[in-house]
């Protein structure tokens, strides 16, 4: 094997998730991924730092996205949908084809060590986005509230893209999911 590769990220990347999809995850290991992909453990470790951050590498990345369009709305923007517009954004721009994300959660709805990685991840990013609208002079309550309210759309949304027959865009799953929120929490005062 030569010392450069091309694509051994997205290489590696695919002899993981099949190997998890045929064998489990506890049960591959990292020599297996690299040599199913042609490539050495040291070059895994170049681009990853364990077995787990194939599935979950990238997540900083989607944090900094949200967040940085929660900070650039416009000032007097609602923070409910400032948040909804951070996830759309997201929705076109962030995620691998729903092929990958299909697999890529089969895999960890079949772990429950992943399944808990996981929800830190989105507790994480809810965090961060109440921290986002803070800044942006939401008050504790409500930002803590429209963060994790988005993270739990965003959620709803992408377990309906992932097992839809149809392959519809994740971007319309995010507009449904947002907007059936709105439809949910339109009770009159009083009736809880």
């Amino acid at each position: 094997m030569g010392r450069w590769e091309p694509n051994a990220q997205a290489r590696l990347r695919q002899a993981a998730m099949d190997l998890y999809a045929e064998r489990g995850f506890d049960q591959t290991t990292v020599a297996e991924i690299a040599e199913k992909a042609g490539l050495t453990e040291r070059t895994f470790f170049r681009h990853f730092g364990d077995k787990r951050e194939v599935l979950f590498g990238g997540s900083e990345r989607l944090q900094e996205m949200l967040v940085a369009s929660v900070t650039a709305a416009d000032p007097g923007t609602d923070p409910a949908v400032t948040v909804a517009a951070a996830f759309e954004h997201a929705a076109e721009d962030y995620f691998p084809p729903v092929g990958y994300s299909r697999q890529r959660q089969q895999v960890i709805d079949a772990n429950p060590g992943l399944q808990e990685r996981e929800l830190a991840k989105l507790d994480g990013l809810a965090a961060a986005m109440a921290a986002a609208l803070r800044e942006r002079e939401t008050p504790d309550l409500p930002a803590a509230l429209i963060a994790e309210t988005g993270v739990a759309a965003f959620k709803v949304a992408f377990v309906r893209w992932v097992t839809d027959p149809a392959d519809a865009p994740l971007l319309g799953h995010v507009r449904s999911a947002f907007a059936a929120l709105g439809d949910v929490w339109s009770f009159a005062p009083g009736r809880i």
